[in-house]
Parts: C-alpha cells; sequence; structure tokens
C-alpha cells in the first residue's frame, strides 16, 4: 500500500472497500497470467482514480480487491469502471483463451460485492485475500 491516508484539497480520508467479482456463469477461467495481468490493470485504474490498491488476489472464478479511494469518487462509477476496462483489456490480451468459455465480449457477471472496511481489521482482511487458492497455471 503507498498511500495511508488520501488527501485532495483539505480533505484527508481513510475509506477502503473489499470489491469481489465473478466471471460471468463462475466459469473458472482465470490463469496465474490473467490474474497477474488484471493485478496490474486494476492498479493502474485506481491510481487514475486517485486511489490506490491495497491488496488484489483470486481464484479461477472470481477475484478480490481491497481499494483505498476518494470521498469524491462515486463507488459504483469506480465499480463499473474497473469492470469494463479490465474486461476489455484482459478481452484484447488472451483472447484465445476466454473465446473458449465466451462467445461475446464478456468476462465479469453483471452483479458485484462491495462492502466497507469496518466490521474486520484491515490485516485480517488482507490475510484473507493473500490465502485465496490462486490457479497454479
Amino acid at each position: 500500500m503507498k498511500k495511508r491516508f488520501a488527501t485532495k484539497g483539505r480533505s484527508v480520508s481513510d475509506l477502503k472497500a473489499h470489491l469481489v467479482l465473478t466471471t460471468k456463469y463462475r466459469r473458472k477461467v482465470f490463469t496465474s497470467d490473467m490474474l497477474s495481468e488484471l493485478h496490474n490493470i486494476f492498479a493502474d485504474l485506481l491510481e487514475k482514480w486517485d486511489g490506490d490498491l491495497v491488496e488484489f488476489n483470486g481464484e479461477s472464478d472470481h477475484i478480490h480487491l481491497l481499494f483505498q479511494y476518494h470521498p469524491d469518487v462515486q463507488l459504483s462509477s469506480l465499480v463499473n469502471n474497473l469492470k469494463s476496462v479490465s474486461s476489455r483489456k484482459l478481452r484484447q490480451q488472451f483472447h484465445d483463451i476466454l473465446s473458449q468459455f465466451y462467445s461475446k465480449n464478456v468476462v465479469w457477471n453483471s452483479s458485484y460485492f462491495v462492502a466497507s472496511c469496518g466490521g474486520v481489521t484491515i490485516n485480517q482482511l488482507k490475510k484473507y485475500i493473500e490465502n485465496q487458492d490462486n490457479p497454479k497455471e
């Protein structure tokens, strides 16, 4: 994690969210290379939104992001941007693999889960995400 607090103008914030995205039809499509690329995509996108990727991991059919964001950001807009851009970039880079599972240009399920991180400590949540069953391929 790069930033401890998000600052802009005279405001200082420390808002973190846990986002879970699942693949369309919960198909087991992700490889370790795909997860690595998704990590890079999400880190870059969050930086553009004045945020920070705290932790990322996933399994073959879903991913977890723990990220910091600024209160000026509308969370639903940020999530939709994360989903659409990551889907497009992943389909460009891994077209051959994804086309075996999907006939249309999709990766993500249309829904998502997002929660603030007040229920558990950040360290507990980071350990949970770190211990995801990462594909070995």
